[in-house]
């Protein structure tokens, strides 16, 4: 009897433990096929899959096989990406909610629904964009800016952490990251006068390791020790201007085993008048390389020094091989297109992805710098002969919603090729005066955003990084503000519109589609069980365009909410 009872209880253990994610299993889901363990599918952030069942030959039989609503009222933007493990799928909802899931059924294991204060401020509407998978836990972020580790099987909370003061506007929406054993997160709230950090916890007890601010002047620490101050303070930012500088890193993070390094991006600089601010105004509109076990800043390079148009950096780095050297390419949401050398930061490649840039002509190889042009600048309210209320206002192009937004692209190794969601409109803009306020709007700035064609806005392009030839293209009526994957052949990505797409992606030819019945505004993911290739995406319309969208929102105002995720496999 003793000995039976003691092979049952190493049965569960040994059960218990290969349901564990580990640091190992993080390193290769990249490759892996049958789990999808961090948003990116893969830290690196490539979105791509090497499976092939769903190709261009068989794509004509990809048929729904489950759709779960997330129910109730709260709807509103859907932007979660899933992970799938042991079985489960774990995504999170707007108003800081995450169900689990059975992976194959769709039937609902638990939902965890976290209780939100009064007053939460997020800039760019109530979502979230997903999970993090460690050990037995599954972690994710809240809108008062708090992060919640849950038990994968049960969803009762282990463990809770604040990250900072909701009520002086910051908040948390993405989806953190797991790197070298540690949790790393950034936070929102650049709007609100915020200031921008990048923080790595133990996974399993949510405890502080290390704290880096990514505005010059702060002070990081490591292990509860002062850590040295970033940056010089005054260098780059004016009087006490740093105090307030946002440069939130809202999108979260990317890692490369190969380089060491984890790549974040930072948002606008506070507040939007750049006026106020004369100066590069570092970090922020910039992507910076971290230590992962410091928080040492390795290396940044700033997209867009003294940001007067709301330009935010935090678009992923996305790291890949190219000419024998790892690279790393961001898709900006000024319009240009960068790929930098991945260890060092070295510029190697900039130029635009979008049809229409005003704020500058180039950038510049050698220095790294943009060649600005200074009359689309939005003017100084103060200036002489100005009447104090109002700057001179300038048409801008890309508009401050972005040449790319949040929707991440993929990158294929199989044909070298990024694919981006890109989006052509401008904004009319203009300064105002502003001073800081704690919990206020920090904007100093009037706006509207204008599309630039009749025929579309939005346009999923294939890139090359090495030349900045666009190899095809499939426009969109509507902004493109879901992400893409791709898998040995094929590119899927979603329309405000409710579809699900899928091109060859070779030649842009698009082979499959099919309603949701939702905008799509959240990335796909795919993996293979019981011998099934699986599609998964979220949907539900919403996010910054009908909240900031101008005459764009106006044209779009049509789009009905919802909330569910939809899950595909070839019929037999």
């Amino acid at each position: 009897m003793k000995r039976q009872l003691l092979s049952i209880l190493v049965l569960v253990a040994t059960a218990h433990v290969g349901a564990q994610v580990t640091d190992a299993m993080i390193g290769s889901d990249a490759t892996s096929t049958n789990n999808v363990l961090s948003w990116g599918m893969g830290t690196q952030g490539q979105r791509h899959s090497p499976l092939s069942d769903i190709n261009p030959k068989t794509i004509s039989r990809l048929v729904p096989v489950w759709s779960m609503s997330f129910g109730g009222e709260k709807q509103r933007g859907q932007e979660s990406q899933p992970l799938v493990h042991n079985g489960k799928m774990f995504v999170t909802a707007s108003y800081s909610r995450i169900f689990a899931l059975d992976a194959k059924t769709g039937e609902k294991l638990w939902k965890y629904e976290h209780r939100l204060p009064e007053g939460i401020m997020p800039c760019c509407d109530v979502v979230n964009r997903g999970a993090a998978l460690y050990d037995n836990l599954v972690i994710f972020g809240t809108l008062d800016a708090q992060l919640i580790a849950l038990d994968q099987t049960t969803g009762k909370i282990v463990w809770r952490e604040k990250i900072d003061d909701y009520s002086a506007g910051y908040s948390y929406t993405a989806a953190p990251l797991i790197a070298e054993g540690l949790l790393l997160t950034g936070l929102s709230g650049g709007e609100f006068g915020v200031v921008g950090r990048v923080e790595a916890r133990d996974p399993k007890t949510g405890k502080m390791v290390w704290s880096r601010p990514v505005v010059e002047g702060h002070m990081g620490y490591l292990n509860g020790k002062e850590n040295g101050i970033t940056g010089t303070t005054n260098a780059s930012w004016p009087g006490e201007t740093w105090k307030t500088g946002g440069a939130s890193p809202w999108l979260g993070g990317t890692y490369d085993a190969k380089t060491g390094l984890a790549y974040f991006g930072t948002g606008n600089p506070g507040p939007w008048n750049s006026h106020v601010r004369k100066g590069d105004n570092l970090y922020s509109t910039s992507t910076v390389a971290l230590d992962v076990k410091t928080g040492k800043i390795v290396w940044h390079y700033q997209n867009t020094p003294n940001d007067g148009w709301d330009y935010d950096g935090v678009n992923e780095f996305i790291t890949f091989d190219m000419d024998g050297k790892r690279m790393g390419a961001k898709a900006d949401r000024n319009g240009f297109f960068y790929v930098n050398d991945a260890t060092t930061g070295k510029l190697v490649n900039a130029f635009p992805f979008v049809k229409k840039v005003t704020w500058a002509t180039s950038i510049d190889l050698n220095t790294g710098r943009p060649n600005f042009v200074a009359d689309n600048r939005p003017g100084d309210p103060t200036a002489a002969g100005g009447d104090g209320l109002k700057g001179k206002s300038t048409f801008s192009a890309p508009g401050f919603l972005g040449g790319k937004n949040q929707q991440p692209m993929a990158y294929s190794p199989k044909t070298g090729l990024f694919y981006v969601p890109t989006n052509e409109w401008g904004m009319e803009i203009w300064n105002e005066p502003i001073s800081y306020k704690k919990g206020a709007a920090y904007l100093g700035a009037g706006f509207t955003i204008k599309p630039l064609f009749d025929d579309h806005i939005g346009s999923l392009r294939a890139i090359d990084p090495k030349t900045g030839k666009v190899a095809w293209e499939v426009k969109n009526v509507a902004p493109l503000w879901g992400g893409v994957m791709t898998t040995a052949d094929l590119v899927f990505w979603g329309t405000p519109e409710g579809f699900l797409k899928a091109a060859d992606a070779k030649t842009g030819k698009v082979v499959w589609q099919f309603q949701t019945g939702s905008g799509v505004v959240a990335p796909p993911i795919t993996w293979k069980e019981g011998g099934d290739q699986y599609i998964s995406v979220v949907s539900g319309w919403g996010g910054a365009v009908p909240l900031w969208g101008g005459e764009v929102a106006k044209k779009v105002n049509f789009l009905e909410q919802g909330g569910a995720v939809w899950t595909f496999k070839l019929a037999k």
